[in-house]
């Protein structure tokens, strides 16, 4: 194993997915609400296998909660579409858009089925900005949907670590007005 030259990537061939001593969150993690799941990703790995088998491996910093059909910031507030219809399968899949014309958003489904809920990944040990933070890992529109329980190109680890962290209104959502702005379903280290 080694460390990159900015220390947040740490990279490894490795014949099995996941490190000795570290296992993959089961889907029930994942179908719980989104305020659990949010703050709970938090000091997790996010690992990502590249097309030549290296695997990166990223500690999860920062996440938003964002909480179905009721919650205005939400993308599934405005129905079931094209765009959002992976929101409203069950926890673990992933939901990824496209953003200001230039970045991809990666966010994890939670919740059961029918009942849309997505945690946005907006930083990584050394890297915030959910834009920043899929150029970095490299995702793109083909991950859309992905199953983050079962992919050989993208998973979470967990180390049994239960970091202690802080809470603050989400950001970029002044759209999505009170109370929804202020609520303080921002998540970080």
């Amino acid at each position: 194993m080694r460390f990159s030259g900015n220390g947040i990537s740490m990279m490894e061939k490795h014949p099995i997915n996941t490190l000795p001593g570290i296992v993959r969150p089961e889907r029930s993690f994942f179908t719980r609400d989104v305020l659990e799941v949010a703050p709970g990703l938090l000091g997790k790995i996010l690992a990502v296998k590249s097309d030549k088998d290296l695997i990166r491996r990223f500690i999860i910093s920062e996440t938003e909660a964002y909480r179905g059909s009721d919650d205005r910031a939400c993308h599934a507030s405005k129905g079931r579409t094209p765009r959002t219809e992976i929101m409203f399968h069950q926890g673990g899949r992933l939901y990824v858009y496209f953003v200001y014309g230039m970045y991809w958003m990666l966010n994890i489904v939670t919740g059961m089925e029918n009942d849309p809920q997505a945690v946005l990944i907006r930083g990584l040990k050394g890297c915030t900005g959910p834009g920043r933070v899929s150029k970095l890992i490299g995702v793109d529109k083909t991950f859309y949907g992905e199953d983050i329980i079962t992919s050989p190109r993208i998973w979470i680890e967990d180390q049994g670590i239960i970091p202690a962290y802080k809470t603050g209104p989400r950001i970029g959502i002044n759209y999505a007005g009170e109370p929804w702005k202020s609520y303080p379903w921002r998540f970080y280290l």
